[in-house]
């Protein structure tokens, strides 16, 4: 992991091509949502940081490369959680009905029912993919 520095509204880190990794995402979010004091909606957005940093690893990280997971807490208490990859391919949910009970496959219709809105962007190389919690009760 190799930490940027940070702003108090921003926390990002670049994580390698390997499966610690989102376990180290993982805990860099921890760390950043209670450090803002955001913590009501904490187990949807670690969990949907786990599914988008899996889903980079899988899917969008090309050997010798890695992922960067970037926080943002807005003004307005919306937080959003983004992964930015190197990768190609299209990102979409599958059908859920037909991977109800796939193994794999889930993530993003997990992101896309506990986030409030989720989606992809491109870059060069590859893409972010990214989603949204926004503040209930004054916390995200």
């Amino acid at each position: 992991m190799n930490a940027e520095p940070q702003t108090p509204h921003t926390r990002q880190a670049f994580y390698r091509r390997d499966r610690r990794s989102v376990r180290i995402a993982r805990e860099f979010a921890r760390t950043a949502l209670a450090d803002w004091a955001h913590a009501g909606r904490g187990d949807d957005v670690l969990l949907c940081v786990s599914e988008l940093a899996t889903n980079a690893l899988l899917h969008g990280v090309p050997a010798g490369r890695g992922f960067l997971l970037r926080l943002t807490l807005h003004a307005d208490g919306v937080l959003r959680v983004e992964v930015h990859d190197s990768g190609q391919g299209e990102v979409r949910v599958p059908d859920g009905l037909r991977h109800a009970e796939a193994e794999h496959g889930r993530g993003l219709l997990l992101v896309a029912a506990l986030a409030d809105k989720w989606g992809v962007a491109e870059r060069d190389p590859g893409k972010v993919v990214w989603c949204e919690f926004a503040a209930r009760d004054g916390r995200v």
